[in-house]
């Protein structure tokens, strides 16, 4: 592995580490935790009590504006309801989860840098990691809008989108960044197959994930608006969504796709299947059972988070699969 695929390599996992981390935020309704941006209640080093926060040096004024301009009424943002919304445990989880964000940053800008020594001889590698800085400067400053909309719908969605297109920008770069990429040989006609199998597969993902996002901001919504109900009478509300209903039959045709190319792997490849597709297959059984706790059995938190871990990997897996299956070009 080259120096440079090892720094796109570092920027991936980082990448894949911070969703899991903001999964926890997520799942845990830390993401109000820090009511400002790049600071935490006015602090670099967030409060470990509501004590310890200065509400008169707060730019109140400002999250007012803020909240305003994305559709929030701006009078419920006061010193007391942000006193009142203090929590320790949400706070430090909605850092840790900005900690986390850091690396993606600098190891993102390290792969650009060194991406300059490619650009003559692999362009595409160059204007990826280009493009990976600019998602991950993008996704940064979407997370500071993340911050004063109040978690507003869409917003979230949008910011899992550009995570998703950031892990195959860095996985082209972690591939590609050699004159021996690894590929998967196989004769013309098969190998076109399974290409197709394979494309089919990413895009029923990247959909499948986009409604995964919107299902838990429905979620959230419902969580808002039953307040004092039981948790019961609202999770039987959002089982009757189109959305839900779609994400969970939609997994069979992933769970179908992911076998068809799986077996089409064994068949025509010389070899039969490797470690990319055999990892896709199992990690694509285990979303499977995930999603048959979350429906049948409890919500628990440690599963929503693993669903949601695991979806990331899954779809880094399959961009490295797709990519392995392309045409052969002069390095």
């Amino acid at each position: 592995m080259t120096g440079f695929q090892k720094l796109a390599v570092a920027a991936l996992v980082s990448v894949l580490l911070l969703m899991f981390v903001g999964a926890i935020v997520r799942v845990t309704g830390s993401g109000m935790g820090c009511p400002d941006w790049p600071t935490c209640w006015g602090c670099l080093i967030p409060p470990t009590s509501v004590e310890q926060v200065d509400f008169d040096k707060l730019p109140i004024e400002k999250f007012q504006r803020k909240a305003k301009g994305l559709g929030r009424d701006s009078a419920t943002i006061t010193a007391e309801s942000l006193r009142a919304e203090f929590n320790p445990r949400h706070v430090w989880t909605e850092f840790g989860n900005r900690l986390c964000s850091l690396p993606v940053g600098f190891f993102a800008l390290a792969t650009f840098i060194a991406a300059f020594w490619q650009r003559d001889k692999r362009p595409l590698v160059f204007w990826m990691a280009f493009g990976s800085l600019v998602v991950v400067v993008v996704n940064a400053l979407m997370g500071a809008r993340v911050v004063y909309s109040g978690l507003e719908p869409g917003v979230l969605t949008a910011h899992l989108a550009l995570a998703m297109m950031l892990t195959g920008m860095l996985v082209y770069c972690a591939w590609r960044g050699t004159d021996a990429p690894w590929r998967i040989r196989m004769e013309t006609a098969p190998l076109a197959r399974l290409r197709w199998v394979v494309t089919s597969l990413l895009v029923f993902v990247v959909a499948e994930g986009i409604i995964g996002s919107q299902i838990r901001e429905i979620t959230d919504e419902l969580a808002k608006s039953h307040t004092n109900a039981p948790r019961a009478t609202w999770i039987a509300e959002l089982e009757g969504t189109w959305k839900y209903l779609f994400h969970r039959s939609f997994s069979w045709v992933i769970f179908g796709t992911a076998i068809g190319a799986w077996w089409l792997t064994v068949r025509d490849r010389q070899g039969g299947a490797g470690w990319v597709e055999g990892s896709v297959l199992v990690i694509v059984l285990l979303q499977m059972l995930l999603g048959l706790v979350m429906a049948q059995v409890h919500l628990y938190s440690w599963v929503q988070v693993l669903h949601v871990g695991l979806a990331a990997v899954l779809l880094t897996l399959i961009w490295l699969w797709r990519f392995g299956l392309g045409r052969e070009r002069s390095a």
